[in-house]
Formats: C-alpha cells, sequence, structure tokens
C-alpha cells in the first residue's frame, strides 16, 4: 500500500524555472520520488530542463510555450500519482586508498565517531550506497545510504585545494571529488578512478540511480 507522498512545494526561479521541493528526511523514497517527478515532466510541453537535487527538482521551461501555473499545476498532479519505486542502477565499485596522504581527515573522523580507524573504514566499506543526484562540479555523486555512527559535521576551515578522486564525508553524506577543487568536507580517502571525462559519453562515471560499493585497497 502506497502511503500519501510529503507536501510538494513550488516556488519560482525567476521568470522561466520552478523549484519543486519537499521538506523532511532525506531518503530514497523521497529521491525515487523526485527522479519519477522528473520523468513525467520531461513529457510536458514546453519544459526546456530538469535538475534533480536533494529532495528537490529544478525545472525550466519556454515562457513563450507554456505558464508556470500551468506545469505546478501538471507536477502537483505528477506527485500525487503512485510511487513505482525506480529500479536503482549499475553497481560500481570504487577502490579507495583510506587514510595517510590520500585521507588526511580518517583519524579526526574515528576521534570524532567514537571508533578507531579500521572500524571507520570497515563501516564506509560495508555499506552499499545509491547516487541520489549529480552536483557541486561535474561528475560529483551525492550519495544516501552513510552509516549513522559516520555521520561528521564538515571541516571548520575549508580547503584550498582538495585532490580529484578524494573520498569525503560531509555531515550525514559521502561522495567523491572528480576534480581538484576547493571543498570542506572531511577527506578519508581517495580513489583512481576517473569520474568525470569530457571526451567520454557520458561524461560522468556515475548517474542517478546507480548503486556504490566502496572497496579498500591494501596499504
Amino acid at each position: 500500500m502506497n502511503t500519501p507522498p510529503p507536501e510538494l512545494l513550488i516556488r519560482p526561479l525567476g521568470e522561466a524555472a520552478l523549484c519543486c521541493a519537499v521538506d523532511g528526511a532525506i531518503t530514497l523514497e523521497h529521491q525515487q520520488r523526485i527522479w519519477q517527478l522528473g520523468a513525467g515532466l520531461a513529457k510536458v510541453a514546453g519544459v526546456l530542463g530538469l535538475i534533480p537535487g536533494m529532495n528537490n527538482l529544478t525545472l525550466s521551461f519556454d515562457p513563450l510555450h507554456t505558464e508556470a501555473a500551468t506545469l505546478a499545476q501538471a507536477a502537483q498532479a505528477l506527485w500525487g500519482k503512485p510511487a513505482r519505486g525506480r529500479p536503482l542502477g549499475r553497481q560500481v565499485d570504487i577502490p579507495v586508498r583510506y587514510g595517510g596522504a590520500d585521507g588526511p581527515d580518517l583519524a579526526d573522523v574515528a576521534a570524532h565517531c567514537g571508533l578507531d580507524i579500521d572500524e571507520v573504514v570497515r563501516r564506509h566499506t560495508q555499506a552499499e550506497y545509491v547516487v541520489y543526484f549529480i552536483g557541486f562540479q561535474p561528475g560529483f555523486a551525492y550519495l544516501g545510504g552513510l552509516d549513522e555512527r559516520l555521520h561528521t559535521p564538515r571541516r571548520a576551515e575549508p580547503r584550498l585545494a582538495v585532490p580529484a578522486g578524494s573520498i569525503g564525508i560531509g555531515g550525514a553524506q559521502t561522495g567523491i571529488y572528480p576534480l581538484a577543487t576547493p571543498g570542506g568536507w572531511q577527506l578519508i580517502g581517495r580513489t583512481a578512478l576517473s569520474l568525470f571525462d569530457p571526451e567520454a559519453e557520458p561524461p560522468t562515471l556515475l548517474a542517478p540511480g546507480d548503486r556504490v560499493r566502496f572497496v579498500a585497497e591494501p596499504t
């Protein structure tokens, strides 16, 4: 039996975009509803682009061919439909070198969580994660499924340069930096895999709905 969906809040973003968002917990069920909403809105005339986020979906449209009120009505109608639970995508294994120069914050994460370093690595590698959305920079996958014992606040002082491939924890999320960039997540490891290649098709290794497992490389 399908449970009623949470309220969908819709607000304008300028004259040619809408943000459809839901308050509450960040869950796979909510994210699957966001994906379902996007799939439905993609078929509506006048819609130009759809960008899923965490518990939200940004919709851009052509104001010469449709109106915000019409699209908001369509979004609410689609949101009220039973959740279909879109099947998850590929499973992708990510090899990781934990700690040392590759994971300079691993010891700090362990201390914050009251765990030893080996237990942090064990918990980080035993979970199966789901890509909720791609954001922040090309190929940066926000992953759901982090063990609650590993939730750790972001660094008080962000780094000016985080190496590409770094695995980080920021609050209740874990993710992989595909490109060198400033960043404030706690760095616990690094992978040699390329997460973003503009010459490839598709250019990103991961996509929303993919399942991810981290595999610790021997030290």
